[in-house]
């Protein structure tokens, strides 16, 4: 036997050259597992684009809403909180002004009195603001109140008369109001600008929120 001659061949296998014979296949248990890896890899792949193009052309098993004249393309209008409070605004007519005169000049409470009977309001007493006011009210007047009239008389009464202040006596009964000129009055409000503010303050137009789109 050959020192060449590999153990248990028995000498039926002579070698020649340098390499010994391949006396078996090489095993392929690691490539059939690679390739049977990435094969359910490309089917799952392949699986979920598929289920993603169903739900593009499916809408994903939603309703599909309607496009087209035929949609429902109303516009909201949502009513303004000023809205639901105009309902409650009193008309001038239904309002009673007292109109007293803190000022030196004589003649302003009659005669603005008198402008405001014109423009609708009804008219109850008129004449000299009381002490604590005779004098003493710098701007071009005061509206005073009872709480009642804080959002329904005294807004109204306050488009007549252009930066007065307001204000409310909790204490005090009855729904007239006041009217108290200051010596920075020189006349009320032109008729034209009074009737716009009355306007708005009665009835606000509502305001559209958003449209649908493709209306």
């Amino acid at each position: 036997m050959s020192m060449l001659t590999p153990p248990g061949m028995g000498g039926k296998y002579r070698i020649k050259g340098d390499k010994y014979p391949r006396m078996r296949p090489r095993r392929r248990r690691g490539r059939l597992v690679l390739a049977a890896t990435a094969s359910v890899v490309a089917l799952g792949v392949l699986g979920w684009g598929t289920l993603q193009l169903v739900d593009v052309f499916t809408g994903g098993g939603k309703k599909a809403s309607a496009a087209g004249p035929k949609a429902d393309c109303s516009t909201r209008v949502s009513a303004s909180a000023s809205a639901a409070a105009a309902a409650k605004v009193p008309k001038p007519a239904q309002i009673t002004v007292n109109v007293y005169n803190a000022t030196p000049r004589s003649g302003l409470a009659k005669d603005t009195a008198d402008e405001l009977k014109k423009r609708g309001f009804k008219i109850g007493d008129v004449g000299n603001a009381a002490k604590e006011f005779d004098k003493k009210v710098k701007g071009t007047g005061i509206l005073l109140g009872p709480a009642s009239s804080l959002n329904t008389s005294l807004p109204v009464l306050g488009t007549q008369l252009t930066g007065a202040e307001r204000r409310t006596d909790a204490a005090r009964k009855g729904a007239d109001v006041d009217l108290i000129i200051g010596t920075g009055f020189t006349s009320l409000a032109k008729q034209v600008d009074a009737d716009k503010a009355l306007a708005a303050l009665g009835g606000p137009v509502p305001t559209p929120t958003s449209a649908k789109k493709g209306c």
